[in-house]
């Protein structure tokens, strides 16, 4: 008999643990801040934050991009785990609004001596332009934030944001291409080419894939000869 006491006391006990800790996050729900987040229980220190003395310059490289096209996208990504029978213990479930910003161009530094071609007579310049890609795909940290997030008693997953924001940045970029960012960086780009070339003197440029056979300069006439003959 006092065997079964000490069972059911043993699962009381848990029981209320349980329902606590469930009693808990419900209350960290209730009016939820402008941002989303819970508001903790108890007051957070304010955090401090030491960086280390040693800074390390991996490379220093030089650049020759000409960015034309920047796109700012707004992505609303949710990421769980843990999830099924078991998530109020083990599930992990957050919404992430996330900013970010795409910038995209050509890189002028591939353009070679084999990629332009000018006919000076008649003020025309062939170009072949290097092909528009991305140069930049990342997430606004001052405007991306965590807007909900639930956590089962023993589910706390700390990779799960990092994933969250990752994906975030996938989608971002994902969307600006769909949306046709290289083209308008292409088209941007030569805009911005036809500009400078005709500011230098030429009256016409040409964006080509190919660049034309030259055609040879024609030799030098022969001079003419006369010969009198003598009486």
């Amino acid at each position: 008999m006092k065997t079964v006491t000490r069972v059911l006391v043993v699962i009381g006990l848990i029981v209320v643990v349980i329902l606590g800790v469930w009693i808990i996050g419900q209350l960290r729900m209730i009016n939820l801040p402008a941002g989303g987040n819970p508001l903790p229980l108890l007051p957070q220190p304010t955090p401090t934050i030491y960086a280390s003395a040693t800074t390390v310059i991996e490379r220093v490289q030089a650049l020759s991009r000409l960015e034309t096209a920047a796109y700012h996208v707004e992505k609303v990504i949710t990421a769980e785990s843990g999830q099924g029978t078991m998530d109020f213990l083990f599930g992990d479930r957050l919404l992430l609004v996330a900013y970010g910003q795409v910038i995209a161009g050509v890189d002028l530094g591939a353009i070679g001596p084999d990629d332009v071609m000018t006919d000076h007579d008649q003020g025309v310049v062939f170009l072949r332009l290097p092909a528009s890609e991305v140069f930049v795909a990342t997430l606004d940290n001052s405007r991306t934030y965590v807007y909900d997030r639930s956590t089962g008693m023993m589910g706390m997953n700390e990779q799960l944001e990092t994933a969250a924001r990752q994906e975030a940045e996938r989608m971002i970029m994902q969307a600006a291409l769909e949306d046709g960012l290289l083209e308008t960086a292409e088209t941007n780009a030569k805009e911005f080419m036809r500009t400078l070339l005709l500011g230098m003197g030429f009256k016409q440029v040409l964006f080509v894939d190919v660049l034309p056979t030259p055609t040879p300069s024609p030799a030098p006439a022969a001079p003419m000869v006369t010969i009198t003959a003598l009486p």
